[in-house]
């Protein structure tokens, strides 16, 4: 079945677990919308993920909207939720709308992700309004990374939580259909989850959450720079592809690759007469 911003709703009405993914190319969006997953993130963790930078800071439009058109064609069942970039809404409504517009009419996808709470409530609304689906984030939103001085749980202290909270309340207030709880005590995401109407989306915020989502290059195993606390490692992939590029550079060297079922032939006598 097709996921929607309606079955999203639907979720929540009957506690349905919903089930989140990352992922930035056709292949990956493809095995992941292959295994019932209801949403895929294209998320500004591609620039972290996909590019090899430090933080999310750097991701462009045009990053995301190249992202999320190979992702769009590989997922015909998954939700595919396009991250709006740092500086692509924050600076006015008119650019939150003009970009907010771009990522649904370049890319395929069905809704856009934005980070941040009360402060960003005009250009939620505005989007809503234009009929463009918002996913709204809040708790540690890694485009304020530098403000934080790092990646910190959030919401810590009753000062902390109340701003988290009344955030949460501020999207829903806005017209967001779900929101996304990163790095929150478990506690204050299950407040958060009671007091909202819309899904709550965890992600290091413990299981009370409606769903729950992850980066899928985390959860396979394949970075092994850095392992969040709350990724759990469902398989390690990263392994098993350094394991069989190794074989294959040992064969390509050794002479084993390409074998004989791997190649196509042509008869003797027909070689011949090109001599």
């Amino acid at each position: 079945m097709k996921n929607t911003v309606a079955t999203f709703a639907q979720a929540k009405g009957k506690n349905e677990k919903l089930a989140l993914l990352t992922a930035y190319d056709y292949s990956i969006a493809k095995l992941v919308d292959e295994a019932g997953i209801n949403g895929i993130i294209v998320g500004d963790s591609l620039g972290m993920v996909s590019l090899g930078c430090k933080d999310t800071l750097s991701v462009t439009m045009e990053d995301i909207i190249h992202h999320t058109r190979a992702v769009a064609r590989g997922a015909s069942n998954a939700l595919v939720i396009a991250d709006m970039p740092f500086m692509s809404f924050q600076t006015s409504v008119r650019d939150a709308l003009v970009n907010a517009g771009r990522l649904l009419k370049e890319t395929g996808a069905q809704a856009i992700k934005l980070e941040g709470g009360r402060e960003v409530c005009p250009q939620i609304k505005a989007v809503v309004e234009a009929s463009i689906p918002v996913m709204a984030h809040v708790g540690l939103m890694p485009q304020s990374v530098r403000s934080y001085g790092g990646f910190k749980v959030q919401g810590k202290d009753e000062t902390g939580a109340r701003k988290v909270l009344d955030a949460a309340k501020a999207v829903e207030q806005a017209g967001a259909f779900a929101v996304v709880l990163e790095c929150i005590p478990a506690g204050l995401a299950e407040l958060v989850t009671r007091s909202v109407s819309i899904p709550t989306i965890g992600i290091g915020a413990g299981n009370a959450c409606d769903g729950q989502v992850l980066v899928y290059a985390d959860m396979l195993g394949m970075l092994s720079d850095f392992s969040p606390k709350f990724v759990k490692h469902y398989a390690e992939v990263g392994e098993q592809m350094r394991a069989a590029f190794k074989q294959y550079a040992q064969e390509v060297r050794d002479g084993v690759f390409p074998a004989a079922e791997h190649t196509f032939t042509v008869a003797d006598d027909f070689l011949k007469k090109l001599y």
